[in-house]
């Protein structure tokens, strides 16, 4: 048993959280932005929570995060009672903030310098994943800090791949966005096609599914597609905040981008007919509306 931090309770970090303490056993202290969030947690699964990140994180051996984007990770980090102040030498930062690279990098630097291990750790399944501890998660790090926090990880995870060096996985993140803009697209296409075609829509999807088009987004969301529901999965908003940070890299490193340049601006359109929360399935409505 570990003594462990997780900062960030959110819609993928309480349940990460709770599969810490109660599928791994460990003794778990939890902060939240809205301390309300961390009281509701500590009653529902034990633990502690405290009042700022410097506090939950002191004297753990494991320091767990999962925010909302950049500046949020910086704020808990190396801000005003920021983690870093009070995690001790031989500790380790595990990110699961879908974040960049860079900040990945930077914050390396720092938790390097004073004798902690630091890994970036991003992870796709969704709320779903989180829930049911089966999350797939893509790290950066040292060779021998991701040995010491690979077990510790596997309390939610079903995949824990190490990816290369700090940075290496976010990049292996924005790898996976861009692989799902595409795939989403082009299932919208293809239902929307089946409906004005007059087929039935579950018929084809389970037919086709077991040949060379299935994929998960066919067998998780053609049919909400079909129904037009869109509350079952990632959304919109955050979506459109991966996808920037995916484009920023690919302008750094020289990737051409084409399709996923076009997704997020259908992307945009969503938004602006308020599918902000809407899961990444309905940019099918772009098309039925026509």
């Amino acid at each position: 048993m570990a003594k462990v931090a997780f900062l960030g309770l959110g819609v993928m970090g309480y349940p990460m959280a709770a599969h810490l303490k109660n599928k791994g056993g460990h003794e778990v202290t939890v902060y939240n932005r809205t301390t309300a969030k961390a009281e509701k947690w500590v009653v529902e699964h034990g633990g502690a929570f405290a009042a700022t990140p410097a506090e939950a994180a002191k004297g753990a051996d494991f320091v767990f995060c999962c925010v909302g984007n950049d500046d949020d990770l910086r704020e808990v980090t190396i801000g005003d009672d920021g983690a870093f102040a009070t995690m001790a030498e031989g500790s380790i930062f595990i990110d699961n903030t879908t974040a960049s690279a860079q900040v990945a990098r930077e914050l390396f630097e720092v938790a390097d310098a004073q004798g902690v291990g630091f890994i970036d750790a991003p992870v796709s399944g969704g709320q779903a994943g989180a829930e049911n501890g089966v999350l797939t998660v893509m790290c950066g790090g040292d060779e021998a800090v991701f040995a010491k926090a690979k077990p510790v990880i596997e309390c939610y995870a079903r995949m824990v791949g190490l990816m290369g060096p700090v940075g290496a996985g976010q990049l292996t993140k924005m790898v996976n966005q861009i692989c799902i803009a595409g795939l989403v697209q082009g299932l919208s296409e293809g239902v929307h096609f089946a409906k004005q075609a007059g087929l039935d829509v579950d018929a084809v999807v389970d037919v086709i599914s077991k040949g060379a088009a299935g994929s998960w987004q066919m067998e998780n969301r053609a049919s909400n597609m079909a129904a037009g529901k869109f509350d079952y999965g990632f959304a919109v908003d955050w979506m459109r905040k991966d996808l920037s940070i995916v484009l920023d890299e690919a302008r750094a490193n020289g990737a051409h981008l084409p399709v996923t340049s076009i997704v997020d601006q259908f992307y945009s359109q969503v938004q602006a007919q308020g599918g902000n929360r809407w899961d990444t399935s309905s940019l099918i409505t772009l098309l039925d509306k026509k």
